[in-house]
Protein backbone atom coordinates (compact mmCIF):
# COMPACT_ATOMS: atom_id res chain seq x y z
CA UNK A 1 0.00 0.00 0.00
CA UNK A 2 1.29 3.55 -0.72
CA UNK A 3 2.83 5.19 2.52
CA UNK A 4 0.21 8.40 3.08
CA UNK A 5 1.64 11.53 4.27
CA UNK A 6 -0.07 14.74 5.96
CA UNK A 7 0.91 18.24 4.61
CA UNK A 8 0.58 21.30 7.25
CA UNK A 9 2.44 24.00 5.84
CA UNK A 10 6.51 23.28 5.20
CA UNK A 11 6.03 20.36 7.27
CA UNK A 12 5.13 16.47 5.64
CA UNK A 13 3.84 14.38 8.42
CA UNK A 14 4.03 10.50 8.37
CA UNK A 15 0.94 9.47 9.29
CA UNK A 16 2.58 7.35 12.14
CA UNK A 17 2.78 10.89 13.91
CA UNK A 18 -1.14 10.75 13.84
CA UNK A 19 -1.67 7.29 14.63
CA UNK A 20 1.06 5.94 17.34
CA UNK A 21 1.08 6.31 20.89
CA UNK A 22 3.16 8.02 23.68
CA UNK A 23 4.47 9.08 26.53
CA UNK A 24 7.69 9.12 28.08
CA UNK A 25 8.23 6.72 31.16
CA UNK A 26 11.44 8.15 32.31
CA UNK A 27 11.15 6.26 35.80
CA UNK A 28 11.87 3.28 33.21
CA UNK A 29 13.55 3.95 30.66
CA UNK A 30 16.09 6.11 32.85
CA UNK A 31 16.77 8.57 30.28
CA UNK A 32 17.74 6.45 27.46
CA UNK A 33 17.34 8.84 24.57
CA UNK A 34 20.15 11.15 26.49
CA UNK A 35 22.86 8.32 26.20
CA UNK A 36 22.24 6.31 23.62
CA UNK A 37 23.11 6.71 19.73
CA UNK A 38 26.33 7.22 17.66
CA UNK A 39 26.48 10.75 18.30
CA UNK A 40 24.71 13.95 20.33
CA UNK A 41 21.47 15.80 20.04
CA UNK A 42 20.87 17.77 16.44
CA UNK A 43 21.47 21.35 17.35
CA UNK A 44 21.40 24.80 14.76
CA UNK A 45 24.03 27.32 15.00
CA UNK A 46 21.84 29.56 16.60
CA UNK A 47 20.94 26.99 19.48
CA UNK A 48 24.73 26.33 20.01
CA UNK A 49 25.20 29.55 20.40
CA UNK A 50 22.67 30.02 23.03
CA UNK A 51 24.28 27.35 24.88
CA UNK A 52 27.33 28.79 25.27
CA UNK A 53 26.28 31.73 26.13
CA UNK A 54 23.60 30.29 29.24
CA UNK A 55 26.70 27.55 30.06
CA UNK A 56 27.35 29.45 33.22
CA UNK A 57 23.67 28.99 34.49
CA UNK A 58 23.71 25.47 34.17
CA UNK A 59 27.53 24.42 34.42
CA UNK A 60 26.82 23.54 38.53
CA UNK A 61 24.61 20.84 37.49
CA UNK A 62 27.35 19.20 35.10
CA UNK A 63 29.67 16.51 36.66
CA UNK A 64 33.54 17.43 36.22
CA UNK A 65 34.13 15.31 33.80
CA UNK A 66 31.46 16.88 31.61
CA UNK A 67 33.08 20.09 32.45
CA UNK A 68 36.22 18.72 31.05
CA UNK A 69 34.64 17.73 27.81
CA UNK A 70 33.25 20.88 27.04
CA UNK A 71 36.36 22.38 27.45
CA UNK A 72 37.61 20.33 24.99
CA UNK A 73 35.32 19.60 22.76
CA UNK A 74 33.41 23.16 22.92
CA UNK A 75 29.50 23.44 22.43
CA UNK A 76 28.94 21.80 19.41
CA UNK A 77 30.31 19.28 17.08
CA UNK A 78 30.13 18.10 13.32
CA UNK A 79 29.34 14.48 13.55
CA UNK A 80 30.48 12.18 10.99
CA UNK A 81 27.39 12.61 8.76
CA UNK A 82 27.96 16.24 8.60
CA UNK A 83 25.19 17.14 11.23
CA UNK A 84 25.74 19.67 14.07
CA UNK A 85 24.81 17.89 17.03
CA UNK A 86 25.87 18.44 20.64
CA UNK A 87 29.02 16.76 22.14
CA UNK A 88 29.30 13.58 23.44
CA UNK A 89 31.30 11.91 26.70
CA UNK A 90 32.08 8.35 27.83
CA UNK A 91 29.92 6.15 26.02
CA UNK A 92 28.06 8.31 23.29
CA UNK A 93 26.40 10.47 26.48
CA UNK A 94 25.06 13.84 26.03
CA UNK A 95 27.90 15.98 27.34
CA UNK A 96 25.26 18.39 28.65
CA UNK A 97 23.44 15.66 31.12
CA UNK A 98 24.05 14.72 34.68
CA UNK A 99 22.37 11.62 36.87
CA UNK A 100 19.92 12.46 39.62
CA UNK A 101 19.21 11.12 43.00
CA UNK A 102 17.28 8.07 41.04
CA UNK A 103 19.86 7.31 38.58
CA UNK A 104 18.08 8.93 35.62
CA UNK A 105 20.12 11.27 33.26
CA UNK A 106 18.47 14.25 32.49
CA UNK A 107 19.41 17.25 30.40
CA UNK A 108 21.14 20.05 32.65
CA UNK A 109 20.08 22.79 30.14
CA UNK A 110 16.58 21.75 31.36
CA UNK A 111 17.16 21.46 35.18
CA UNK A 112 18.42 25.33 34.61
CA UNK A 113 15.22 25.90 32.89
CA UNK A 114 13.09 24.31 35.32
CA UNK A 115 14.80 26.05 38.34
CA UNK A 116 14.28 29.41 36.86
CA UNK A 117 17.82 30.12 35.81
CA UNK A 118 17.60 30.44 31.98
CA UNK A 119 14.97 31.09 29.71
CA UNK A 120 15.56 28.44 27.06
CA UNK A 121 14.56 24.58 27.75
CA UNK A 122 16.96 22.70 25.92
CA UNK A 123 17.27 21.97 21.95
CA UNK A 124 14.37 21.71 20.10
CA UNK A 125 15.52 18.23 18.40
CA UNK A 126 15.50 16.82 22.32
CA UNK A 127 12.07 18.24 23.16
CA UNK A 128 10.04 16.69 20.10
CA UNK A 129 11.94 13.13 20.30
CA UNK A 130 10.86 10.72 19.59
CA UNK A 131 9.37 13.23 16.43
CA UNK A 132 12.54 13.62 14.32
CA UNK A 133 12.48 16.47 11.86
CA UNK A 134 14.53 16.40 8.78
CA UNK A 135 14.63 20.09 6.97
CA UNK A 136 15.39 19.90 3.49
CA UNK A 137 14.97 22.96 0.81
CA UNK A 138 11.55 22.93 0.52
CA UNK A 139 9.83 21.45 2.93
CA UNK A 140 10.59 19.57 6.54
CA UNK A 141 9.93 15.89 6.55
CA UNK A 142 8.24 15.09 10.51
CA UNK A 143 8.33 11.21 11.07
CA UNK A 144 8.54 9.11 14.27
CA UNK A 145 11.46 7.55 15.32
CA UNK A 146 10.36 4.37 17.04
CA UNK A 147 13.54 2.56 18.58
CA UNK A 148 13.82 -0.07 21.44
CA UNK A 149 15.11 2.26 24.34
CA UNK A 150 11.29 4.03 24.04
CA UNK A 151 9.45 1.07 24.43
CA UNK A 152 8.32 1.59 28.09
CA UNK A 153 7.21 5.37 26.33
CA UNK A 154 5.02 2.97 23.95
CA UNK A 155 3.68 0.80 26.67
CA UNK A 156 2.50 4.14 28.72
CA UNK A 157 1.07 5.59 25.59
CA UNK A 158 -1.07 2.86 25.16
CA UNK A 159 -2.51 2.76 28.49
CA UNK A 160 -3.35 6.36 28.92
CA UNK A 161 -4.42 6.25 25.19
CA UNK A 162 -2.25 9.33 24.65
CA UNK A 163 -1.81 10.21 20.38
CA UNK A 164 2.04 11.19 20.11
CA UNK A 165 1.34 14.16 18.45
CA UNK A 166 -0.84 15.44 21.86
CA UNK A 167 1.83 14.79 23.86
CA UNK A 168 4.40 16.39 21.94
CA UNK A 169 1.69 19.28 21.49
CA UNK A 170 4.18 21.77 23.33
CA UNK A 171 7.56 21.14 21.12
CA UNK A 172 5.37 20.81 18.06
CA UNK A 173 4.10 24.08 18.88
CA UNK A 174 7.89 25.50 19.43
CA UNK A 175 8.70 24.79 16.10
CA UNK A 176 5.89 25.54 14.24
CA UNK A 177 3.73 28.11 16.13
CA UNK A 178 0.18 27.83 17.24
CA UNK A 179 -1.12 28.74 13.86
CA UNK A 180 0.26 25.77 12.89
CA UNK A 181 -0.50 23.29 15.38
CA UNK A 182 -4.27 24.27 15.57
CA UNK A 183 -4.79 23.60 11.69
CA UNK A 184 -2.76 20.33 12.20
CA UNK A 185 -4.41 19.11 15.34
CA UNK A 186 -7.80 19.81 12.78
CA UNK A 187 -6.81 17.75 10.31
CA UNK A 188 -5.59 14.65 12.47
CA UNK A 189 -9.23 15.16 14.36
CA UNK A 190 -11.19 14.70 10.93
CA UNK A 191 -8.68 12.64 8.75
CA UNK A 192 -10.67 10.69 6.16
CA UNK A 193 -11.58 7.25 8.08
CA UNK A 194 -8.97 5.29 5.18
CA UNK A 195 -6.07 7.28 6.47
CA UNK A 196 -6.28 5.75 9.88
CA UNK A 197 -6.21 2.45 8.87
Amino acid sequence: MKSKMLQIGKAIISLDVLQKEFCCDIEKCKGACCVDGDSGAPVTSEEAEIIESLYPDFKDYLSAENIAEIEKQGFSVIDSDGDLVTPIVGNNECVFTFRDEKGITKCAIERAYFDKKTPFRKPVSCHLFPIRITAYKRFDAVNYQQLDICKSGRVCGKSQGMPLWKYLREPLTRQYGSPWYEEFTYAAEHLPGELND
